[in-house]
This record gives structure tokens, C-alpha cells and sequence, in this order.
């Protein structure tokens, strides 16, 4: 070998060459957590689910049998009576459920569209304040409010004051449901519809509100989910009835009502009446969820 070929020297601060087979610096720590948490997402999920699983089954196993036709025509009868049912109830929930959408929907997310895209200052403040204050007021605390401002007015108990007790009792969820949503949709929209000549409202209306409408849809069905099981205001409000009722100024019958005065008293035969009207309400509240999510999702493709 001459002594003049030059010798190659490795630089002190030139790193070795790392395959691609070989995990990058940190790869391995990364990957342990990321399996971790994943893992406690599905454990948390499955903490969840679990009881409220046994609970569908339990109440499927305890009010199946009491089906019949029998339940959806017959009124309730006195003990003895085999041709017993809950029709009356079943109807006066879904009016009752009616009303205090009719009213509460319409105010809730027009609060919801005014506090994302108008309000500012103190009176958003205070609207925000009083909707977080409202949700965490117990249901009876609603109903005796309605009971002294609309029941004490008309002098009697009616279907038309427990609609407005569901109403307020819904108004939180959707109002800040409707909110947050409407500020999640895209500055660039609203920005581009206005860019157009669009009047403020009309974007606020038909482009904002139309893109969040799937969330908002699903709000509303937990507010709904909610109202339709509440006893307390409805029993303070609406009164319930043993007969057949559709007018809204007079007392109605609902399932929670229904389902509460069986389930206290000590005959066999109306506690199953009992456990049957919870399953056909957790089934009406399944089915307005379904029939929601099928509007939801055709209102996407139609965009």
C-alpha cells in the first residue's frame, strides 16, 4: 500500500446509516401508548355499553310478555280485568312529546342560531349562563313552575301545560347543541354565501344551519329521548286520565305516569302492565332516534 494514498477518516459527527426495517428513535415508546389508549377507549366503551345492555334485556324480559294488541287499544282496567291495556298513555305521550316539540325545538335552535351567529356582549352571556343553569335544574322544580304560571291560570291540569314543562325541560340541550355545532361549520361558508349577495339571514338559515343540521338532528333526539320518559312535570302538568283524550286543554294520559302508578301498586297484573309500557317507551324513543337519523342522512345526500 503507498504511504501517500490518503486514509479515509470517519467524521466524528456523521451519524450510521438506519434501514428502513429499523424502528425510528422513540417509535417503540409511541406505539406502546398509542396501543394503551386505544385500549382504554374501547374499555371505557365497553363500560358504557354493558349496563345499559343488561338493562334493554332485563326490561325486554320482564315486559314482552304483557304484548298484545289488547295493550295498544284497551284503557287501563281494574284489577280482574283481563282486557287491560295502555293505549291512552301510549297517545298521550306522543301528544304530550308533540307540544313540547312544537314549542321547544323552534325556540331552541333559533337561541342556538342567535348565540353562534349574532350574539355578543352581555345578553349572550347571560342567554349562555341561564340555557348551562336551566339544564341542571331538577324536572319537578320545572313542573312546579308551570304547575303555579299556566295550570293555576287555566284551572286545571292539561295536556297544553305539560307540553310547555317538557319544552323548557329540552330548551338547554338543544339551544347549546345548536350552538357549538353552528361554530364548528367553516368560516368559508358563511364567508362565500355573503360573497354572493346572500343576506346574512338566509346564509345563517340555509347554508349554516343546513350543514350542521345532521349534529343538531341528533341533539334534538337526546332532548327528545329525555323528555318522553319524564314523569314529574308531566304528573304535575297533565295530570294523566283514564279515558281516551286528545284535546290539549284538558288532563291526558301518559306512559311515565302510567307506568309509575302501576309499578307502586301491589297487584301482579299492573306491575307486568308496568314493566311493558317501559319497553314500548324505550321503543317509541328507539324509533323516533331511527326515523331522525334516516331525515339526517338524506338531507346529507341531498347536498
Amino acid at each position: 500500500m503507498n504511504s501517500d494514498t490518503p486514509v479515509p477518516v470517519a467524521s466524528p459527527t456523521s451519524a450510521p446509516r438506519r434501514t428502513l426495517l429499523e424502528p425510528a428513535p422513540g417509535e417503540t415508546l409511541r406505539r406502546v401508548r398509542s396501543y394503551f389508549f386505544e385500549g382504554l377507549c374501547v374499555s371505557s366503551a365497553v363500560v358504557v355499553l354493558v349496563p345499559l345492555f343488561l338493562i334493554f334485556v332485563y326490561v325486554v324480559s320482564k315486559g314482552l310478555s304483557g304484548l298484545s294488541l289488547d295493550f295498544f287499544t284497551q284503557l287501563p282496567k281494574p284489577v280482574g280485568d283481563e282486557r287491560s291495556g295502555m293505549g291512552n298513555a301510549v297517545v298521550g305521550t306522543l301528544i304530550l312529546v308533540a307540544i313540547g316539540c312544537g314549542i321547544g325545538l323552534p325556540t331552541g335552535i333559533l337561541a342556538g342560531i342567535y348565540l353562534a351567529e349574532i350574539g355578543r356582549g352581555k345578553l349572550a352571556a347571560a342567554i349562555r349562563f341561564i340555557a348551562d343553569v336551566l339544564g341542571g335544574v331538577p324536572s319537578i322544580t320545572i313542573g312546579v313552575f308551570v304547575y303555579a304560571l299556566v295550570v293555576v291560570t287555566m284551572k286545571r291540569f292539561s295536556a297544553l301545560a305539560g307540553g310547555i314543562a317538557l319544552a323548557i325541560v329540552m330548551l338547554p340541550t338543544v339551544t347549546r347543541t345548536t350552538e357549538e355545532l353552528l361554530k364548528l361549520v367553516p368560516a368559508h361558508l358563511r364567508e362565500a354565501s355573503l360573497a354572493l349577495g346572500v343576506p346574512e339571514w338566509r346564509t345563517s338559515l340555509l347554508v349554516v344551519l343546513r350543514t350542521a343540521s345532521p349534529g343538531i338532528g341528533t341533539g334534538v333526539m337526546l332532548a327528545v329521548a329525555r323528555i318522553a320518559g319524564e314523569t314529574a312535570p308531566v304528573l304535575l302538568t297533565a295530570l294523566g286520565s283514564s279515558y281516551w283524550s286528545f284535546a290539549i286543554d284538558r288532563p291526558i294520559a301518559s306512559l311515565p305516569v302510567q307506568i309509575w302508578r302501576n309499578a307502586t301498586s301491589p297487584y301482579p297484573k299492573w306491575q307486568q302492565e308496568a314493566w311493558t309500557g317501559a319497553l314500548v317507551l324505550i321503543v317509541i324513543v328507539f324509533l323516533l332516534n331511527l326515523l331522525a337519523r334516516i331525515a339526517t342522512s338524506r338531507s346529507v345526500k341531498a347536498r
